[in-house]
């Protein structure tokens, strides 16, 4: 099923935006007319982890221990389990646990409607979730965000171009959600889009612009361990979040990541967001002789400014919505900030 494009319009058009060229407006002696809401960080320390992956427990090709040591070995700081409607218990997996490395419960809680797959991540659970059905493919996301939530877990939507399952419908009517795969490791998700189904990436804008505070995860997938590292296979290490929480333990990071307190990564490293009433800073790691392109990026996914600078600067001057970042490396790897939002004063 290919998302509504009729939908995603009114969406845009809902909003009336005034755009980076609207005047600003108001006494200049009383401040901005237009400030950013500025995050609230517990603190200045990054970690990076993946939500999203799987092993021989449902369909990847390695054990859990093999799994969440190469995570380990590769330098994550935190790993979530997501197989297919298997819960494994991260105590069985204690031994690879210390302070530089957290393994949190989780599931690909995994369910359809009709010819649609609807697979929702579950973070940090207590046990497992059963899948849900239900009578309408609205319905039947929302059940399972619903199931999830019902046991205090966090739910990520993931992959809605996965089969082209569900798009901007669906996604714009649910409920307690507050995280979204934008960009997903596995060969066959249609990140980009095509033929008139949006990309992941799109899909995301017109959310924001109509409205909805939801924030953007790249994640793995991975299923092959073993083997070739090839394009066409599910293999570790190509997409990540970094968290900026108050210590590693599971309920810090779940907190910090639905507040969008995180970047999502497919190999560009940010060193610091700074964010002001009217001051939007990257802070870019750099990787040996690698350039970059940074662009500022607001309602209805308009390109508000660009710049090769490092740190990457955004003045705020008008009412955007929100505005957010994406950092694109001379080799094609992206970084993505989340959206900062605006506040009319």
């Amino acid at each position: 099923m290919k998302p509504s494009l009729a939908l995603s319009a009114l969406l845009i058009l809902s909003v009336g935006c005034t755009g980076s060229d609207a005047p600003s407006t108001g006494d200049s002696t009383a401040g901005p007319a237009f400030t950013f809401e500025v995050p609230d960080y517990a603190s200045d320390t990054w970690y990076k982890g993946n939500t999203h992956a799987h092993t021989t427990e449902s369909d990847g090709d390695s054990p859990p221990e093999y799994v969440a040591r190469w995570y380990k070995d590769h330098g994550y700081d935190f790993l979530v389990l997501t197989d297919h409607n298997v819960f494994t218990d991260p105590a069985t997996l204690s031994h690879l646990v210390d302070s530089t490395f957290l393994l949190i419960p989780g599931e690909e809680v995994t369910s359809s409607f009709e010819d649609a797959s609807v697979h929702v991540n579950g973070l940090n659970l207590p046990g497992l979730v059963e899948a849900r059905e239900a009578e309408t493919l609205l319905a039947t996301i929302q059940a399972n965000v619903d199931a999830i939530r019902e046991v205090e877990g966090v739910p990520h939507i993931n992959h809605p171009n996965f089969r082209w399952s569900f798009g901007v419908n669906e996604l714009a009517q649910l409920e307690n959600d507050k995280l979204l795969e934008i960009w997903n490791g596995h060969p066959t998700v249609h990140n980009e889009g095509g033929s008139g189904a949006p990309g992941l990436e799109e899909i995301w804008d017109i959310l924001l612009t109509g409205g909805k505070r939801i924030y953007g995860i790249a994640v793995d997938d991975a299923h092959h361990f073993q083997g070739e590292f090839s394009q066409d296979r599910a293999n570790p290490g190509r997409g990540w979040v970094a968290i900026r929480a108050g210590s590693l333990e599971p309920s810090a990071l779940m907190t910090a990541l639905e507040a969008g307190h995180f970047y999502a990564s497919t190999g560009v490293a940010l060193e610091d967001i700074a964010v002001t009433a009217t001051r939007l800073e990257i802070h870019i790691g750099q990787d040996r002789d690698f350039k970059y392109r940074t662009s500022f990026i607001g309602s209805s996914g308009r390109v508000l400014h660009e710049t090769q600078d490092n740190p990457a600067v955004f003045e705020l001057r008008a009412d955007e919505g929100y505005v957010r970042a994406k950092v694109v490396d001379s080799g094609g790897r992206v970084a993505w900030t989340q959206p900062v939002f605006v506040t009319v004063r």
